[in-house]
Parts: C-alpha cells; structure tokens; sequence
C-alpha cells in the first residue's frame, strides 16, 4: 500500500450534494485504492443517514445556510468562522491531494481555503444555471465540472477555460441497475403492473405529493401501480389519501435504493434537481418534471427545460396550488400512461443526454491533479 491520498469532498444538507459526491468517492477508490474520500457535509440528519453506511469517512461542519435577516446572517458568519477553525486543521494536520465541492453553502468554506492554499480544488456545477455558492468559489477552483453545455452561457469569459462538461456524477449501482423481477421483490411491488414512480427528491415535495393525488382520482389507472417517495414528513399524510384512492400503491418516506426505484420506473413525476436529471437521463427514464418553484433564479425549471427541449420530459411549472396543478397534469399524465410508443420515445432521448461516466471523468481529472502537481 502507498501513500494515503485524502481527498476532502465538501457539501450537504441534500441528497442532490452528496450523492454525486459518493459517485465520485466510489470511482476515486476504483483508481487507486490509496486514495481516502473524506465528506465534510452538515449537521442535518439527512447527511448522516446517507453518509452512515457508504464506508466513507465524515465530519458534519457547524455551517449553517445563509438568512436574509440580522440574526440569520449573523448566524451564518458565526457559524462560517468556527467551520474555517475546523477546516484549517484538518489542512494543516491532514493535507489533503485535492478538495471537491459539492455545491451550496456547506462546499464555501474548504473550496475557498483549499484554493488559498494551492491545493488543488474544483467543484461541480451539475444545474444548468450556476448557483450563487458556486460563482462565488469559481475564482477559487481550478475545474468547474458541469452537467450541461448550456452552463458555459453562465460562465464569466475570464473562468471559461475552467470548464469542463463531464455530466452530473451518479452512483454505480444506477449505472447498472438490478432486475425488474429483484427490485420489485425488494419493493414489495406487484411484477404485472407497470409503475409510476412519483418522487420529491430527498426530502420530498409537498406540491408535488398534492398534484399527484389530486390528479390520481380522475384518470384511469388500470395496469399500473404508484411507488411513491413521500419525503418524512409527508409519509404519514400521504399513505392515509392512498387509502382512500383505491390505487395499488407503495408509499415509502426516502430509500437510499434508488436504482430499485428506476429500475422498476416506467414513468416518473418528480422535481427537476440536478442528481435526478443526471438519473433519469442515465437510466433513460421519460419524465414529467416539476421544478421547485421557490427559487429565485428557478434552476430546476432551467434543468428541466434542457430535458423538454431534447424530447425526454414534460415540463411542468408548478402553480403551488393542487387543483392547478392537477388540472395541467390530469391530461399529460394519463395520455403517457396509455401511450407506450411516446413513452419508449422520449426513454431514448433521455437516453442520448445521459453521461453514466461523469463520475469516472470527474475522478481522472482528479488524480491527474496529483500527477501535475
């Protein structure tokens, strides 16, 4: 065995940060088996859930996201200083090969000191449009690793050659998924039944949840069964409606299974995160995607738009209401559902964006760090 490599991989507090993180923990470890991925995420128990079992170490950082108010920013400045006590540490007693940020608010603090620092850092940028964490960081990185062409139009022109289009990183089990036969089995799904797969990402999204069963009564639903990922804290609610609908359903609150949930998927209604773009896309999945709407750039509906527009998704604006909802879903979902050629059509578009190899692309352009440096 050589030299341990640490790598520190930086960002949390969702799914849509760490997941492409392990992605490239796990293809890093494929390269050489010195290197050891470190995740620095935050102190939210969705982190330690996923992080808990993935073999990878973690330390939760006291980062705290930023509030537009007197104490929340003061909150978060506090909270930024004691994360830079504890990053500067481990720097100067762990020197790591190479710092990754994961996006958001929990990716700051190590990017910025790493590029100080000269050690070599990145970060991904899997939205189509970046986010204020990431134009931030960009003068600190060395790469910026972006899911889209689309990005580079977001890119200031002195940071372009910075840029490299690898696709979002997603795990390997969903580069090869399992059986329909096993992941139904795993599921507890009915095997005859196509599935809707209905899903808020991580957390879950209560409109989403709303549009979904206030649109389920109205259209007809033979031959298909509804795996529905409901998010914790609107599991409960969610189950207790299905009850009433008479549909053959799952409902389940968050699974870090995801490639059971796709490999059973034969349509999905979902948000417009970057990690599930970069799934769906992979897994070749057709999709009606309705982007977060409390954004105030609207990056979901920017990631969603490259979908719609390559043929492989429905984009549908989410009015924040379940009845408009509803009335904009009820024909679309119930015409995908009866229409199997324009399902496997726009699986293929899907198909055609997807890049399963970003994270292999993204962990190379790592190690090559070490080699230059």
């Amino acid at each position: 065995m050589g030299r341990v490599k640490t790598v520190l991989l930086a960002g949390g507090g969702t799914g849509g940060h760490l997941y492409p993180g392990l992605a490239v923990a796990q293809a890093l470890r494929k390269i050489d088996t010195d290197f050891k991925p470190v995740f620095l995420c935050t102190t939210r128990e969705l982190d330690r859930t996923i992080l808990t079992d993935t073999g990878f170490d973690f330390i939760p950082q006291p980062i705290v996201p930023p509030v537009r108010t007197i104490a929340g920013l003061m909150r978060f400045w506090r909270s930024w200083r004691e994360t830079q006590e504890l990053v500067s540490a481990l720097l100067k007693n762990d020197p790591p090969v190479a710092v990754l940020g994961l996006g958001g608010y929990a990716a700051g603090v190590a990017v910025k000191l790493a590029g100080q620092a000269r050690i070599a850092a990145a970060i991904l940028n899997p939205d189509a449009i970046p986010g204020k964490a990431n134009r931030y960081l960009l003068r600190y990185a060395r790469k910026v690793f972006c899911q889209f062409e689309q990005t580079k139009t977001h890119i200031p022109a002195n940071q372009q050659e910075k840029v490299e289009v690898t696709g979002c990183p997603i795990r390997a089990d969903i580069r090869t998924l399992p059986t329909r036969e096993s992941a139904a089995g795993r599921l507890k799904l009915d095997i005859r039944l196509r599935t809707l797969v209905v899903t808020g990402a991580s957390q879950g999204a209560h409109t989403v949840n709303e549009a979904v069963l206030e649109t389920l009564p109205a259209i007809r639903h033979q031959g298909w069964q509804v795996l529905h990922l409901a998010g914790k804290e609107h599991a409960s609610r969610v189950q207790a409606r299905y009850a009433q609908l008479g549909v053959p359903n799952r409902v389940i609150d968050f699974t870090p299974a995801m490639a059971d949930v796709f490999a059973v998927a034969d349509l999905v209604v979902s948000r417009a995160g970057a990690s599930t773009c970069a799934e769906l896309t992979a897994c070749g999945l057709p999709s009606i995607l309705m982007p977060y709407p409390f954004h105030k750039d609207m990056h979901q509906r920017a990631n969603a738009k490259v979908l719609e527009e390559a043929g492989a998704a429905h984009l549908l604006n989410d009015e924040r209401d379940a009845a408009k909802n509803s009335a904009k879903m009820r024909p679309l979902l119930e015409s995908l559902m009866y229409d199997e050629p324009r399902r496997r059509q726009m699986a293929d578009a899907a198909k055609r964006l997807g890049r399963p190899d970003a994270a292999d692309r993204v962990a190379e352009v790592l190690a090559g760090f070490i080699s230059a440096d």
